[in-house]
């Protein structure tokens, strides 16, 4: 644990360019069972299989997963991406989708401040959440830091629906600035695809800068 700790923290030290932090929150319930799991893991490998191939993204883009169903888990702490180990997702158990996002909104701050300590710029953090069921869980204090964040434009937030049984009026709450969309069908590829995409044109941008995202990308993937 001190050695990937001590690691994390050369790397901002040896590569100073400005981080893109994003979060990924992800649905591991047992309902994700089967080809949601494997769509899933298959959809996350390619995330990180373009980022890493990406020569601006690459440098910097930061990923942590935090995944809920049986337990809320932190699967994947920042670091850079050369130096991450993608792990296998399996789905048991249920739905605590609150406390999944609290975890990654704790995550996120904890590495701003890191990049604060080092001296490293940042971009405005993402977060991703994505669920296919309703949240076994409160979420009202999630979407109370989340609105907070948005609203002070210290977050940018990416709620998605898997399949019909998705909620998606709890997955509104948290997204103040722009309406949940839902999956098509098992896109998780083409998602992803769209993500790194948008994470390689906001690694290009300065830190602060207004960034419009590829809105007609979209529609190779979700839906409202």
């Amino acid at each position: 644990m001190e050695d990937k700790y001590l690691l994390r923290q050369e790397d901002l030290v040896e590569n100073p360019t400005a981080r893109v932090p994003i979060c990924l929150v992800l649905d591991v319930s047992g309902s994700m069972a089967g080809a949601p799991i494997r769509e899933l893991n298959d959809g996350v490998r390619l995330f990180f299989d373009a980022i890493r191939a990406d020569d601006v993204a690459q440098y910097a883009a930061e990923i942590c997963i935090v995944t809920f169903g049986a337990s809320v888990s932190k699967a994947l702490d920042f670091m850079s991406v050369e130096h991450q180990s993608i792990p296998a997702l399996s789905a048991d158990g249920a739905t605590p989708m609150g406390a999944g996002v609290i975890m990654g909104l704790d995550l996120l701050e904890a590495r701003k401040e890191d990049y604060k300590r080092a001296g490293v710029d940042y971009y405005q953090p993402w977060m991703v959440v994505m669920t296919d069921g309703e949240p076994t869980d409160e979420i009202s204090a999630a979407a109370s830091r989340i609105n907070s964040l948005v609203s002070s434009k210290k977050l940018t937030v990416f709620p998605i629906g898997i399949g019909e049984a998705a909620n998606m009026t709890k997955l509104a709450t948290l997204s103040p600035s722009r309406p949940p969309l839902r999956l098509q069908g098992l896109n998780f590829r083409e998602f992803f695809t769209w993500l790194s995409r948008s994470v390689s044109r906001v690694s290009q941008s300065m830190p602060g800068e207004s960034v419009e995202l590829d809105v007609a990308g979209i529609q190779a993937w979700g839906k409202v």
